[in-house]
């Protein structure tokens, strides 16, 4: 049996290109016992995967080049040698950027019973929003109250934050790019949106939706974002660093004009990664509570066809996405 795979034909310099990426077919192997076969119906493209193209040492090893990419799915099992999991069974993993792919049970999880689609477990039910939810509520340590600040607010992510914020009683303002964007961002319940393509500088448009300054910024951006969020951050303000698209495809250095303020004012920076709260059992409790009591909206932006793939992921860094980027098989 054969499936059909991305793989990264060379190492990216500056901002990827199609040229970059090859598809390929390889051997399935057959299955050994615990293992099981799944047809991916779900892929997941995300910012973080840029890092993953370098050959440096990161949080995550690189890919490597001729390889199958990976990434997060959502498959159907179709053949199964392992107790507990019936073919139909549908499992999130990671092994995406394929059409088939086969692995050890160990390495898939059965959906959890929450009532969306099973897409949604790659983004405001999985790895998206677990990075929204801890990240705002123990990284941050965001509470009823707070003034949040929330940049790239229409993303996956960034929009996650935007409704648990809204759900926990904190007031918001989010940043996105263009006005369909930030009419979005509006009605999920921001309080304030920052159109960071309407001419004005983000810390001008920031210091007028926050005149008393802002308790928490929760970056997916850095750039001139982080700037801001220095720029206006109260006393004791804590900041969850997620991501920073802003340079994931250039070295420039994020010009933190502002970063003595870190002094006077106590503030408090902290980076994560979502595998910090493995384990953790509070996510899909309180999130299906969010759901049921309609605190939750989502939405995606979808690429048909698995030869997609690398154009949906460089999407990703011109704004092409409202809400979570997917590819569907």
């Amino acid at each position: 049996m054969m499936m059909k795979a991305w793989t990264l034909a060379a190492r990216p310099k500056g901002t990827p290109v199609t040229d970059d990426f090859a598809l390929v077919e390889r051997d399935l192997p057959a299955l050994n016992e615990g293992e099981v076969r799944i047809a991916n119906r779900w892929l997941s493209v995300d910012p973080y995967m840029r890092g993953r193209m370098n050959d440096t040492k990161s949080y995550v090893p690189p890919f490597q080049l001729g390889e199958p990419m990976q990434g997060g799915a959502i498959g159907e099992v179709v053949e199964s040698r392992a107790d507990g999991i019936a073919v139909g069974t549908l499992v999130s993993h990671m092994a995406g950027w394929r059409d088939e792919a086969v692995l050890p049970a160990a390495h898939v999880q059965p959906l959890p019973d929450l009532g969306v689609d099973p897409q949604a477990y790659l983004g405001q039910f999985g790895m998206p929003g677990m990075t929204a939810y801890y990240g705002l509520l123990q990284v941050a340590e965001a509470k009823p109250g707070d003034t949040v600040f929330v940049s790239a607010a229409a993303g996956a992510v960034g929009s996650t934050v935007v409704q648990i914020a809204k759900a926990k009683g904190m007031t918001v303002i989010g940043s996105a790019g263009g006005a369909e964007k930030c009419d979005w961002v509006r009605s999920l319940g921001a309080d304030a949106v920052i159109d960071y393509k309407g001419g004005q500088s983000v810390v001008e448009a920031l210091g007028e939706a926050a005149p008393d300054g802002i308790d928490v910024y929760f970056d997916n951006v850095g750039g001139d974002h982080l700037d801001a969020a220095l720029a206006h951050a109260k006393p004791g303000a804590r900041f969850a660093i997620c991501g920073m698209i802003d340079v994931y495809n250039d070295a420039k250095p994020t010009s933190l004009k502002y970063l003595a303020r870190l002094i006077g004012n106590r503030v408090r920076i902290q980076g994560f990664i979502v595998s910090d709260f493995k384990g953790q059992q509070d996510f899909y409790r309180d999130m299906a509570g969010m759901l049921k009591d309609g605190q939750l909206k989502r939405e995606e932006t979808v690429f048909e066809g698995l030869d997609r793939t690398p154009e949906a992921f460089l999407a990703l860094f011109t704004g092409g996405n409202k809400g979570k980027m997917l590819v569907k098989l």
